[in-house]
Order: C-alpha cells, then sequence, then structure tokens
C-alpha cells in the first residue's frame, strides 16, 4: 500500500516563509544592536552648603580728633597814659586855619619833585685797542722794575718751587693799575708776591682808541726761578 504525505505536514512548502521571517528578525536584532546606546553612570553629590565664618578686619583709629585749643587771651591794653615834654620838636605839622570861609583861596599841593638815582655805568674793559698801554720806558724798563722790586718767597725756595706766574690788570684812562689777579699761578707764595709788585708798579701810559684813553685789560708773565 503506497504512503501518502498529508499537504499540511509538508514543510518544504513553508520553508520559504519561515526563511523569509529569520532574516526579517535577524536584521532588527542586528539595527537594534547598532542604535542601543549605552551611558556610564556618573554619582552626583549634590554638596551641603556650609556656612563660612569671615573673620572681619579690625580697623585701627590712630587719628585722635582732639578739641583745638582754646584761642590766646586779647592783649591788655594799659590805661597808663605817656606824657610827652613840650619840648619834644615833631618833624611833621599840620597847619589848620580854623578862620577858613568859602571865600578862603586854598593853594593846591605842589609834590616834592622825585630825585632819580642816576645809574653808575661802568666803562667797557677792551681787550684789544689802536694804541695798547706801555709801561714808562718800554718792556726792558717793566722787566728790570720786577726784578728789582721782587723777593722771592721763602716758602717757595725752601719747598723748591719755580715757575711762571700769569697775572692779569686793568690799566685805567689815567694809567693806574687796578683789578690785579693771577690767572696761574705755582703757589708757594710767589702768586701773592706777583700781585704785589703789580699793585706798586708806577702808572702805565694807558691805552687809547680813536684817540680817546680807554680802559684795557693787560697781562703780564712773572718768572720766578732759583739759582
Amino acid at each position: 500500500m503506497e504512503l501518502k504525505k498529508s499537504p499540511k505536514a509538508d514543510l518544504e512548502r513553508q520553508k520559504g516563509l519561515f526563511g523569509s521571517l529569520g532574516l526579517v528578525l535577524t536584521l532588527a536584532i542586528v539595527l537594534v544592536a547598532f542604535e542601543w546606546k549605552s551611558y556610564d553612570k556618573e554619582e552626583i553629590q549634590v554638596a551641603a552648603r556650609a556656612a563660612v565664618e569671615t573673620e572681619e578686619e579690625m580697623i585701627i583709629q590712630t587719628e585722635q580728633n582732639l578739641p583745638p585749643p582754646p584761642p590766646p587771651p586779647p592783649a591788655q591794653v594799659s590805661d597808663q597814659i605817656e606824657i610827652v615834654e613840650d619840648d619834644v620838636e615833631i618833624e611833621t605839622e599840620v597847619e589848620i586855619n580854623a578862620e577858613a570861609t568859602e571865600e578862603t583861596v586854598v593853594e593846591d599841593y605842589v609834590a616834592p619833585p622825585v630825585v632819580e638815582e642816576e645809574e653808575v655805568v661802568e666803562e667797557e674793559i677792551f681787550q684789544i685797542v689802536e694804541e695798547m698801554p706801555s709801561y714808562p720806558g718800554g718792556t726792558e724798563a717793566l722787566y728790570a722794575y720786577l726784578g728789582d722790586n721782587m723777593r722771592y718767597p721763602v716758602v717757595a725756595m725752601e719747598s723748591g718751587i719755580s715757575g711762571v706766574v700769569y697775572v692779569q690788570f686793568v690799566v685805567e684812562k689815567d694809567g693806574s693799575v687796578t683789578q690785579v689777579k693771577v690767572m696761574r699761578g705755582i703757589g708757594g707764595g710767589c702768586d701773592e708776591e706777583a700781585i704785589r709788585v703789580i699793585e706798586n708798579m708806577p702808572k702805565w701810559n694807558p691805552g687809547k682808541q680813536r684817540g680817546r684813553a680807554v680802559r684795557v685789560l693787560y697781562a703780564v708773565p712773572i718768572r720766578f726761578t732759583l739759582n
């Protein structure tokens, strides 16, 4: 007898349907697996508010508000009357005419003239003029005078000081010598000796500018030499 399989029991007939359902389910599972997101758990602690005590700064007052000092006592007014003798002369007298009327002619006050002090203008001192001042007798007479009147200072001799002292002075319009000073000295008393000799010189022939005597600045070297 030939066995016959029931069409309902034939599994081959439903093979395509179950295969499609399995494929759809697998794809769904894979899609959900890729789209699934996981987050790390983080513990958040809510800190309680704590009261912080802040120390207040202490301000030290250094300025003292003292009351102002009392005002000084008023000056004492003397009740004594100073008696002035009758023979004391008063420099300024004011004349009062008690009998003056409206017709009395009053003279106008005339102020005394103001005397202006004249400015003393020092005359110009020339350095170079048309005719320079000269010593009476010329240069040889000048050095002869210096050699005869100059004394070598003892301090300079003991210290072995020698050299040239340059002395500057002004020859006035009358030939006298003024404003003597040392321009370059050597010390040891030589500077003072040079000034002394120049100040005691006789009068020079004054310098002239345009035929008029003028003040001229002049300089003379004085040599101190030890033998």
